[in-house]
């Protein structure tokens, strides 16, 4: 799942995700689209913006934890100590970063094989 509402971060995101393997769910700009994605169906781990179009993505990262998603921090707008010690399972990019960075801790938080 990609929570992203910078459209060319969230392309890219989307595109690199997809070249690893996994199918993609989203790219979703609000945590209510994310709320409606997760109810339709459980992702295998989460990519997520903190500063959503409708606000911080923190109530869709607790029910992510709370269903036991692996969840990816990619944000300018936050302090990586900040969120580590509320998600301490998490892991956290701060923009900019490279693909290479949240694609091997994406593969991390899954255990996915190429």
């Amino acid at each position: 799942m990609i929570m992203e509402d910078e459209f060319i971060v969230a392309l890219d995101l989307s595109d690199m995700t997809h070249d690893l393997g996994f199918d993609v769910v989203g790219p979703y700009a609000t945590v209510a689209e994310g709320r409606e994605a997760i109810a339709r169906h459980r992702p295998d781990a989460a990519i997520l913006d903190v500063q959503l179009a409708d606000g911080e993505v923190f109530p869709l990262a607790d029910l992510l934890i709370q269903l036991d998603v692996p969840i990816i921090f990619h944000s300018g707008h936050a302090d990586t100590t900040s969120l580590l010690a509320r998600y301490p399972a998490a892991r956290s990019a701060n923009k900019p970063c490279t693909s290479e960075l949240i694609a091997s801790y994406l593969v991390q938080a899954t255990s996915h094989q190429f």
